[in-house]
């Protein structure tokens, strides 16, 4: 069964392979990844949303360890430069061109839904280019120009910091999402410009006030490429019924992070974490989106993932995990690809 992914930062991890051939490091694979393309082979991956996105400095375990307490509140980091996120971008979008011409043909960027359709159906994999947090755009817009010229089709307007555009979350538990202000004006104009650019805005680590700015603003379906179910795991990361709802209504889609914190009903970062807080999600969600809104975005090499998922090449563990709990053939393929490609289809048009 084929596999699309709405979210990974592999295009970060290979970014601080420091000292090595980072396309050679991504074709024979290497262990600090999890995505790498004998892992791609072994997962029967077609595609994905990859994630371009520029940390105030070199992430650490230390940031996931402090998500093993009963309760934790991070500070919102600092925010970044605009010269800053456009400079680490740039250098992953290369990373991403050297891997994509190594290929020969086998991994496309694509710019719009019927590319990725094309590809999975002649057996390549297809690539969404995304920056997770608008930094790299600048307060004129000029950048968001270049970007797009680049590949750029997908934009998540904050990570969990505030920029120029609107706020993030914190990374808390336990916490709602309803924190901090929503969109700034900028935000507001960056939204009518994804629009009018059909470019995909992404809601996952927004705030709850902006995420009900651009669905207040936005004539277009409500993404959320990697976020859970608030109900399940009361994370400020997670969506509320109501956004459920409100996403459902613009005909928008959700997919599951895989990522534990987000999982686990104690908030825990821990990879000893079953399959069933994945179903938990899933069939809470499901009841709000239907078969057709929900798929998986899973942060691989974004995050801790469950253990018996490890990295893409287990994928086909949750699959198996689906098929024993007795979920029907068609709704996984929908949940695992399907759901992704009707989406992009629809929706990523140029």
């Amino acid at each position: 069964m084929k596999y699309f992914d709405g979210h990974n930062d592999v295009l970060l991890k290979l970014f601080y392979l420091k000292d090595k051939n980072i396309v050679q490091e991504f074709f024979n694979g290497n262990e600090q990844c999890h995505i790498d393309y004998p892992k791609i082979k072994k997962s029967n991956f077609c595609g994905g949303f990859f994630a371009i996105f520029t940390p105030n400095e070199e992430p650490d375990d230390e940031f996931f360890s402090r998500m093993k307490n009963a309760k934790y509140d991070f500070p919102l980091p600092n925010e970044i430069s605009q010269e800053y996120a456009y400079s680490s971008t740039i250098s992953m979008i290369h990373i991403l061109n050297n891997i994509v011409e190594e290929s020969k043909g086998e991994i496309i960027l694509c710019k719009k839904g019927a590319d990725i359709k094309k590809a999975v159906n002649e057996n390549k994999i297809g690539i969404i280019l995304h920056i997770e947090g608008a930094e790299a755009i600048d307060n004129k817009f000029v950048a968001i120009d270049s970007l797009y010229n680049l590949g750029l089709r997908s934009i998540g307007i904050v990570w969990s910091r505030n920029n120029i555009f609107g706020n993030g979350v914190p990374f808390s538990y336990p916490s709602t999402p309803d924190r901090g202000e929503g969109l700034t004006n900028l935000g507001k104009e960056l939204v009518l410009l994804c629009d009018n650019k059909n470019i995909l805005l992404d809601l996952s680590h927004l705030n709850e006030k902006g995420f009900f700015d651009v669905a207040n603003l936005s004539g277009k379906p409500l993404i959320a490429t990697h976020s859970n179910a608030h109900f399940i795991t009361q994370h400020s990361r997670n969506l509320t019924d109501e956004q459920l709802k409100i996403i459902k209504q613009s005909n928008g889609i959700v997919g599951i992070n895989f990522a534990t914190a987000f999982l686990r009903d104690d908030g825990k970062m821990l990879k000893e974490t079953s399959l069933d807080f994945v179903l938990n999600h899933f069939e809470h969600m499901i009841k709000f989106l239907g078969e057709d809104n929900i798929s998986i975005g899973s942060d691989f090499d974004g995050a801790i993932v469950p253990d018996k998922i490890g990295n893409l090449a287990g994928i086909n563990k949750l699959k198996e995990h689906m098929e024993k709990k007795g979920y029907d053939k068609k709704l996984i393929e929908n949940f695992f690809y399907r759901n992704w490609m009707n989406f992009l289809e629809k929706n990523l048009i140029e």
